[in-house]
């Protein structure tokens, strides 16, 4: 989960929105990315599509099972899905997102009954690092003080 931080604080340098994620397969870092949204610009580059695809690219598979998926901010609808599609093992994620989560907060989208695949969850992993990066983010981009 570090290292998803780390991601997310590089994000926070190029002005993304500071979401990073990681994944590990077997001990080791298999995909590691950060937002790109504004960067790129392409509204589903988000730090956990991009590690989803480079998994899937380095693995030639989009069967990702036996992944453990990192990431600094609770997934969104579209990031959630895209777990479920890959079959990944487990999400482990930090703060919540109270108006687009998709894990706890606002959807269940992980656990849905109709899902063929189920996600093991660990949530508020760094939450209070994850949680002050993207306040911060906000209050600087809004010229508030954080």
């Amino acid at each position: 989960m570090e290292r998803a931080l780390a991601q997310a604080r590089h994000a926070a340098a190029v002005g993304e929105v500071p979401v990073g994620a990681v994944l590990i397969r077997n001990g080791s870092v298999l995909a590691e990315a950060h937002n790109l949204i504004e960067t790129t610009p392409n509204a589903t580059a988000h730090a956990e599509m991009l590690v989803l695809n480079e998994a899937a690219r380095l693995t030639q598979s989009w069967r990702l099972e036996g992944v453990t998926l990192y990431v600094t901010l609770e997934p969104c609808p579209m990031c959630a899905g895209a777990m479920v599609l890959a079959r990944i093992s487990r999400l482990v994620y930090g703060a919540p997102d109270p108006k687009k989560g998709a894990v706890d907060s606002v959807y269940d989208v992980l656990r849905h009954p109709a899902n063929n695949h189920r996600v093991d969850i660990s949530s508020g992993v760094l939450a209070e690092p994850s949680g002050r990066l993207l306040r911060e983010f906000f209050a600087t981009r809004r010229g508030k003080p954080s």
